[in-house]
């Protein structure tokens, strides 16, 4: 297998030797050999060696050939055998975010109501009456009972403190939070606002609040503040840990102006070990007119109009609809009654945040500004929303393909939406850890059937889409303990295999990824969806040096061992970022 796998390197002879004779005066500054070097180029080359000069590849060959680029200090990194694969990258994160989420108190791991409910009562031995208890993303389809906590069940554990389980847009909340927010069984949400208070078979509030942010405020929780250097400490860390697992670029997809500043002041400090590209959030309530300024204000900002490689703002984020986690995301087809979300009306279909006649000239307005659009969808009702509106724009002439116009999360789709999504280059932002950790409870909700087109990988492929892979981490920092895990490897072991934590079988395997395509996913495919394919995303001479050394094949290692590969060594721009000794 080993050899014929490189009879593929020929494509790389020529390049190489052109290379090799207009540099052979310079050494290089850093060599692996003796490595399987999975290029990612357009044929998917497999090379044995790699070198470097400053921060870009330059050259990619034989042993034979890159020995030629040595010099006296050129440091040489014996692979042994071992897989090289360009730098890995996740298309959704939430680093500033995420890197705090522990700074006040560790979060303990929370599988069932009985772990939530300790958690709860915890605090409240230790807070003074009054003040808030908040959760945050401690998602219901991953608790082993499958539902919210119960009005009673916080009363009970916190009986003077305002509780709120929050779990992505919606929340479970205890009676002390209703009566401070005023939510009684006459409350009604603002006009305009989206949002559904859940109520019993008398009309009271059963606790259960959508898209509880327009509406419901919590309090002071008396968490510590931290100073700006702890800040950068905590992300600092962060991007290490990114770096720990291969991961040498990021996207920040619903980045604030501040957080953006930040990453290119750590750039400019030469603390910056990932490369970093943002979807700068935008909000979607008020008047439109401002809103299609702050967008215009947005593609202005010198970090989108000067494209550097490190810190770029390239796009905007907004949200379309709810999440399949909560029992928000906006569907075709009805929920269906349930239980595990608190559903009782047979008619629901979750919450569209923007209806489509607002959303168009907002997309409109960032897609003449020459910024990629891109939005929250979840359910296949906000997908084909917002791909209706792609679609129109693209007929009007608007630059749709070029500016990258992109759909986040698209996790239900149909086999319409891919082909519409593919025909006009419309980029698909999706990440694989929903399907690992949500299977059980989604196809005990929808049924198998029902599930046919979610996170559709391969038929995305097969039409000639571009869909990049990502994990949408939130909080904590631990590639496998961190809500939403950003370990690349978990992403590409379940795109490979459709496999789910609790859950018996594949999902619909017919949708899994080959170990190509799951490599392409996390690198070149990523680049594209962050316009720097010509940059990073393969290994080729002239593009930036940013590599991975990994300790397992995943082009050929058991389907079980792909989860557990480790990086050896990451590189950025020709800097070692991590390295086990």
């Amino acid at each position: 297998m080993f050899s014929r796998l490189f009879r593929r390197t020929s494509s790389f002879a020529l390049p190489s030797l052109l290379a090799l004779a207009a540099v052979a005066a310079e050494p290089a500054d850093f060599i692996v050999r003796n490595a399987k070097v999975a290029t990612i180029d357009a044929k998917f080359s497999l090379a044995q060696a790699v070198a470097v000069r400053g921060d870009k590849i330059l050259a990619v060959g034989s042993n034979a050939d890159i020995a030629k680029l040595a010099g006296p200090n050129t440091r040489i990194v014996d692979a042994k055998g071992k897989l090289v694969v360009p730098g890995l990258m996740d298309s959704h994160t939430h680093p500033s975010g995420a890197s705090m989420y522990e700074f006040d108190h560790t979060m303990p791991e929370m599988e069932s109501i009985a772990d939530v409910l300790a958690y709860i009562k915890s605090r409240a031995a230790v807070a003074p009456e009054g003040q808030w208890i908040t959760t945050s993303q401690i998602f219901i389809t991953r608790l082993k009972e499958q539902r919210y906590p119960t009005r009673a069940e916080l009363d009970a554990v916190a009986p003077k403190h305002p509780v709120a389980f929050q779990t992505g847009p919606d929340a479970s909340v205890n009676t002390l939070a209703l009566h401070l927010n005023k939510i009684d069984r006459n409350f009604q949400i603002p006009a305009g606002v989206p949002g559904k208070v859940e109520k019993d078979a008398n009309g009271e509030p059963t606790g259960i609040l959508r898209t509880a942010g327009n509406y419901f405020k919590t309090g002071n929780t008396g968490a510590r503040s931290a100073t700006e250097a702890q800040r950068t400490e905590r992300l600092v860390a962060l991007f290490k840990d990114y770096n720990s697992v291969g991961i040498t670029t990021i996207s920040d997809r619903n980045a604030s102006l501040g957080a953006i500043e930040g990453y290119a002041k750590l750039r400019d400090a030469g603390q910056l070990t990932v490369r970093v590209f943002s979807s700068q959030g935008v909000g979607s309530l008020g008047e439109l007119a401002k809103i299609q300024d702050s967008i215009r204000a947005v593609a202005k900002h010198k970090l989108h109009t000067e494209n550097d490689d490190w810190v770029r703002i390239i796009g905007i984020k907004m949200f379309l609809d709810g999440g399949m986690l909560t029992g928000s995301a906006y569907m075709r087809e009805p929920w269906g009654l349930s239980e595990i979300y608190s559903i009782t009306d047979p008619q629901y279909r979750g919450v569209l945040f923007i209806p489509k006649d607002r959303l168009k000239p907002m997309v409109r307005t960032a897609v003449e500004s020459g910024l990629q659009f891109t939005a929250h969808s979840v359910g296949d009702g906000a997908v084909h929303t917002l791909l209706d509106v792609y679609d129109e724009l693209a007929k009007e002439g608007l630059p749709i393909r070029q500016t990258r116009a992109c759909v986040t999360h698209s996790n239900f789709m149909s086999k319409e939406a891919v082909e519409t999504a593919a025909r006009l280059g419309v980029v698909l932002d999706i990440q694989p850890a929903w399907l690992y950790l949500d299977t059980r409870t989604l196809t005990k909700q929808f049924g198998y059937d029902r599930l046919r087109y979610f996170q559709p990988l391969r038929s995305i492929f097969a039409a000639g889409g571009v869909v990049g892979g990502g994990s949408d981490h939130m909080q904590k920092i631990g590639s496998f303990r961190s809500v939403n895990p950003y370990n690349p490897f978990l992403g590409m072991a379940t795109a490979i295999t459709r496999r789910a934590k609790w859950y018996d079988g594949q999902l619909h395997p017919e949708e899994a990824l080959t170990r190509e395509q799951a490599l392409r996913f996390y690198t070149i495919n990523n680049a594209k969806l962050l316009f720097k394919e010509d940059r990073t995303g393969s290994l080729e001479p002239g593009k930036l040096a940013d590599l991975a050394l990994l300790d397992t094949d995943l082009l050929t290692c058991p389907e079980d061992k792909i989860a557990q590969t480790k990086a050896l060594l990451t590189m950025v721009g020709g800097k070692v970022v991590w390295e086990v000794k």
